[in-house]
């Protein structure tokens, strides 16, 4: 997936279907001239509804379109027929989609699970015909309800990726390479900071034809719960990975002050995030030769002693196997799967 295509804010405009009206019909045959009201109901207006489909992982569909109406529901005739249901209008979003109101910004609902539904807009009841109408002193009713008129309302989307590893790191720390040497992804790499704009998917093959999905998160600063840099932009998306891996670079002033940084960056914007799994990454390992090598490990080691962390180097490929396997463990406990 290109940068370009990735969408994951998108505000739509949603009207569903007015109700029909109800018929005033009198029924009449040939030898029966006063057969009394039979006038049917008018159908209800197509509702919009908003349903989860695991294939998506971006909201580009409504870069184009977005504005969506429903059919509005048929009139009652004679006969108490009833008129037909305006049909509804599905609309397929991501899974991991927040919906709010535009105007209130209330979160309405979100969409976590497969072929969720859930009716964002409802369509206008039908009006009752004149047959609903007839009594002991009114035999010969000339009205009908109209049908309900339907509703407008303007949502918001926020797409907030599910991924089983999340990518938390500095501007430039090497999460693009990682991902790209780890999946077939490709995302922009260049040797300036906040080369990444969107966030990026991949796939990781593991063994045994297993895999998981990883995603490159746009660099963090500083102040980024308070909205500097890209802020919430992409802190959201955040909240959804199920592991969080910390990509620190060898060339790093001080490692161990880095990782509280970016720790206390996401604690601020949300403290249930440090309740994640996570991992530590030391990257750009090929600039070290081996005696720093074996200082870094040992400093690692003395940071974080009962943190998974791993020293590899996405260029030349060093210990990124090691790193599937330590990911594999850490999902195995979050997730408890085989």
């Amino acid at each position: 997936m290109t940068e370009g295509n990735f969408v994951d804010y998108v505000k739509l405009s949603l009207t569903s279907g007015n109700g029909g009206k109800g018929s005033v019909h009198l029924h009449r045959e040939k030898y029966i001239t006063k057969g009394g009201p039979d006038g049917g109901d008018g159908g209800r207006g197509g509702h919009i509804i908003l349903r989860a489909n695991p294939n998506l992982w971006t909201l580009y569909t409504f870069k184009f379109k977005k504005h969506f109406s429903a059919e509005h529901g048929f009139h009652g005739s004679k006969n108490r027929s009833s008129g037909a249901q305006g049909e509804d209008v599905y609309i397929d979003v991501p899974l991991g989609t927040v919906v709010k109101d535009t105007q209130t910004e209330e979160v309405l609902f979100e969409l976590t699970e497969k072929d969720q539904e859930v009716i964002v807009v409802k369509g206008g009841l039908g009006g009752r015909g004149n047959w609903h109408f007839k009594s002991s002193t009114r035999q010969t009713p000339r009205y009908a309800q109209p049908g309900i008129k339907g509703e407008e309302r303007l949502v918001t989307l926020e797409l907030k990726l599910l991924a089983d590893v999340g990518l938390v790191g500095f501007p430039n720390a090497g999460k693009s390479t990682l991902l790209a040497s780890l999946t077939s992804a490709k995302p922009k790499i260049a040797d300036y900071e906040f080369t990444t704009l969107k966030p990026n998917l991949g796939i990781v093959h593991y063994r045994d034809f297993r895999s998981f999905v990883m995603a490159d998160i746009p660099g963090i600063i500083e102040g980024a719960a308070q909205g500097k840099g890209l802020g919430h932009y992409f802190l959201r998306h955040i909240e959804r990975n199920s592991v969080l891996l910390y990509v620190i670079p060898a060339d790093a002033k001080d490692v161990k002050k880095e990782f509280q940084i970016l720790r206390n960056e996401l604690q601020e914007f949300n403290p249930e995030l440090l309740d994640k799994q996570y991992m530590i990454v030391l990257t750009k390992c090929d600039l070290l030769d081996d005696e720093l090598r074996e200082a870094y490990a040992d400093e690692l080691t003395d940071s974080f002693p009962n943190t998974p962390h791993v020293m590899i180097s996405a260029i030349s490929e060093y210990n990124l196997q090691s790193l599937k396997d330590e990911l594999w463990k850490v999902l195995a406990i979050e997730n408890s799967i085989a």
